[in-house]
């Protein structure tokens, strides 16, 4: 089986669905979206995903297309046995974080990096970057507060919660997060970083910065 992933590595959603393809085992290939460049903007990748995003899965021997890293997740997950909980109670738990993340932490994190990096300097807005910093800021307390005593955020092993909150940080641009400051947090990065496969987003897929310097 070979699994299609439509991504570019400055997509912290990509990175999601990437780092679940290369954690699972399954044979998969990272096809570059350029997405600055208006990739996704065309009636081609419309045809795959009507939503103009990255990252979309492409199931070739399944002639099956999916798009949203959660549902890519966990269709990861249906594929490898891997990364959903162990009971019911752990599944609906990991959705629980996974849906958590998508509204408060990944959204606030993605856009704030794309303001603070990829606009021009003279159009970052300022007080919108320090609102989201704000609410930002909650967020990684909740997570901080959630992983004391714990090695993961579900259960005993890796999850999609694990797979879907560390999502945006590991990425070196800056967007207000200090590891140093969350010390569970740092933990929590640190042990899913040593897990054997794991890779850094640039190392995984292809395009990041200095392609358009």
């Amino acid at each position: 089986m070979t699994l299609q992933l439509q991504c570019f590595g400055e997509s912290g959603n990509s990175y999601k669905a990437a780092l679940a393809l290369e954690l699972s085992g399954l044979e998969w290939e990272a096809v570059f979206v350029d997405f600055f460049g208006g990739a996704a903007r065309t009636d081609e990748f419309k045809s795959l995903n009507t939503m103009a995003e990255a990252p979309v899965l492409i199931d070739t021997d399944h002639n099956y297309t999916v798009t949203q890293s959660g549902a890519i997740q966990d269709y990861i997950s249906h594929l490898s046995g891997k990364f959903a909980g162990n009971t019911p109670e752990d599944r609906r738990e990991v959705l629980r974080w996974v849906l958590w993340d998508n509204h408060k932490l990944s959204s606030m994190a993605g856009v704030t990096r794309f303001l603070m990096n990829f606009l021009p300097e003279d159009k970052r807005p300022q007080e919108v970057i320090a609102f989201n910093q704000g609410r930002l800021k909650g967020a990684y307390a909740v997570l901080n507060a959630h992983l004391e005593g714990r090695d993961w955020i579900v259960g005993d092993g890796i999850t999609n919660a694990d797979l879907s909150c560390c999502g945006y940080l590991y990425y070196p641009e800056p967007f207000g997060f200090d590891r140093a400051a969350y010390p569970n947090i740092d933990a929590w990065l640190t042990r899913l970083s040593e897990t054997p496969g794991w890779k850094a987003p640039y190392d995984l897929m292809p395009g990041n910065p200095a392609d358009r310097a």
